[in-house]
C-alpha cells in the first residue's frame, strides 16, 4: 500500500484558518482520506481534527506599529514552524495568507530545507503596494494559488508559477440561509431594520473601530426607529467585544456560533464592516455594506507612500469602482459611517444598486463555478505528483 500524502498547512489568522479548513476537506475528499496534515491552524481546522503547533493569537496581528513589539515572539514561531518542516519532511508546505508571517516561514524553510516544495495559497497583495517583491518571491516559492483572476499574469511575468483557483469564500454563499428563522429565534420583528456590525477579527481592529461603530450606530438609531444590531464575534476577541458593547445604543445580539453567524448575514439589511474577508462574506449574502478601517498613524503614513491601488475592499478592486463605500483612516468617522449606513437602510434604490454590483463581483470571483477549494486541492495534488 502506497504511503499517504503528507502535507503541512500553515496559516496565521482566523481568515486563513477558515480557508485552511476548506482546503483540508477538499484534500481529504480528493484523496479518499489518504492525506496526513500537520502545521499551524485555528478553530476551524481544529474542528476537522487538525492539531496545531501553537495557537493563532501570537501571529494574528496587522500593521507595522502593531507587529513591532511582537517581533521577538513571532521570530521564534517562524523558526519553530520551519524547524518542524525540516524535521517532518512533508511532501509540500501550503502557506495560507498572513504574508507577514507565512512568507517569512517560507523563506526560513527554503533556507533550512531547500528541497521542500513551498506553495502559497492567497497571493500577497504585492501588486497593491510593492510589485518588486514578486521577483523575490519567485526565488523561494514553487507555486502560488491565486484567488483573483488578474493575479496569474502579474506573478508569472516575474517567473513565479501561479494558478487561479477562485476565492474560497464564495463557497460560503450556500450557508447564508435561515433569515426568517434567525429573526424568530432572536425575537427580531420581520420588518425591523437589522444592521450587521463587523468590527474585525483581530484585537487591534476591534480596539480602533468599535468606538466609531458604536457612535455611528447611535446616530442611525435616532433616525431609524426600531433599529436592531447583530454582531458576530470570534473566540479570541469575544471578551474585548463584550466589554466594548456594554453601552450599545440599540438592541444588540452577539453571535458566537458559526452557523448562527451565516444566518445573521442572511437576515441583515445592511452591514457595517471592517475591511477584510467579512466584506466578501457580506457580498455573498447579498447584504449592502459600508466599509471602514483604521491602522496606527505610523502604519498609515508608510502605507500611503507605498499603496498602488485605489481601493481597500476586494469587491471594489475587482469591479474597479466603489461599490461598497469605503471610509479609511481620517475618513472613518461616526458621521461618515452613519450617513452611508442610513442611506442603504432607507433608500431601496441605493441598496438595490449595490446588490447588483456585488453579484457581478462575486461572479468574477468564481461563484457558480467549480468549488475554489476543490480547484485549490487539485492544483496542490497535481503539483506534488508532477514536481
Amino acid at each position: 500500500m502506497a504511503n499517504p500524502l503528507r502535507l503541512m498547512i500553515v496559516c496565521g489568522e482566523p481568515s486563513g484558518d477558515r480557508l485552511g479548513a476548506q482546503l483540508m476537506a477538499a484534500l481529504r475528499s480528493e484523496t479518499g482520506g489518504a492525506v496526513e496534515l500537520s502545521g499551524v491552524g485555528g478553530e476551524a481546522m481544529a474542528a476537522l481534527g487538525f492539531e496545531t503547533l501553537f495557537p493563532l493569537e501570537a501571529t494574528s496581528v496587522m500593521g507595522i506599529a502593531e507587529i513591532l513589539p511582537r517581533i521577538p515572539e513571532i521570530l521564534k514561531l517562524i523558526r519553530r514552524t520551519a524547524d518542524f518542516a525540516k524535521k517532518t519532511r512533508p511532501d509540500a508546505v501550503v502557506l495560507i495568507d498572513s504574508p507577514e508571517f507565512t512568507q517569512r516561514v517560507a523563506k526560513r524553510i527554503r533556507k533550512v530545507a531547500p528541497d521542500i516544495k513551498l506553495i502559497t495559497y492567497v497571493a500577497p497583495q504585492v501588486w497593491a503596494m510593492r510589485p518588486g517583491r514578486a521577483k523575490a518571491m519567485a526565488q523561494y516559492l514553487d507555486l502560488m494559488l491565486a484567488l483573483l483572476p488578474f493575479e496569474p499574469p502579474f506573478f508569472e511575468k516575474y517567473g513565479l508559477k501561479c494558478v487561479f483557483v477562485g476565492h474560497p469564500a464564495v463557497e460560503r454563499a450556500a450557508l447564508m440561509t435561515g433569515a426568517e428563522a434567525f429573526r424568530a429565534r432572536r425575537g427580531i420583528a420581520a420588518d425591523a431594520k437589522l444592521l450587521l456590525v463587523l468590527p474585525g477579527s483581530r484585537g487591534g481592529e476591534v480596539s480602533r473601530l468599535i468606538a466609531d461603530f458604536r457612535a455611528a450606530v447611535g446616530m442611525v438609531a435616532k433616525r431609524v426607529p426600531g433599529l436592531v444590531c447583530v454582531l458576530p464575534v470570534v473566540p479570541h476577541v469575544a471578551e474585548k467585544v463584550r466589554a466594548a458593547c456594554a453601552d450599545w445604543p440599540c438592541p444588540l445580539h452577539l453571535i458566537e456560533d458559526e452557523g448562527e453567524k451565516f444566518a445573521a448575514f442572511a437576515a441583515s439589511d445592511v452591514a457595517l464592516a471592517a475591511s477584510g474577508t467579512v466584506t466578501t462574506e457580506s457580498a455573498l449574502s447579498d447584504t449592502p455594506t459600508v466599509v471602514a478601517y483604521k491602522v496606527s498613524r505610523l502604519t498609515a503614513a508608510i502605507v500611503r507612500l507605498l499603496i498602488k491601488v485605489k481601493y481597500a475592499t476586494l469587491t471594489n478592486l475587482i469591479l474597479d469602482r466603489e461599490a461598497m463605500p469605503e471610509f479609511i483612516q481620517a475618513n472613518c468617522t461616526p458621521e461618515n459611517l452613519a450617513g452611508a449606513v442610513e442611506t442603504l437602510l432607507c433608500d431601496p434604490a441605493a441598496a438595490a444598486a449595490q446588490r447588483a454590483l456585488l453579484r457581478e463581483a462575486m461572479a468574477k470571483m468564481g461563484l457558480g463555478e467549480m468549488s475554489p477549494s476543490l480547484r485549490a486541492a487539485r492544483a496542490v495534488l497535481d503539483f506534488v505528483h508532477t514536481a
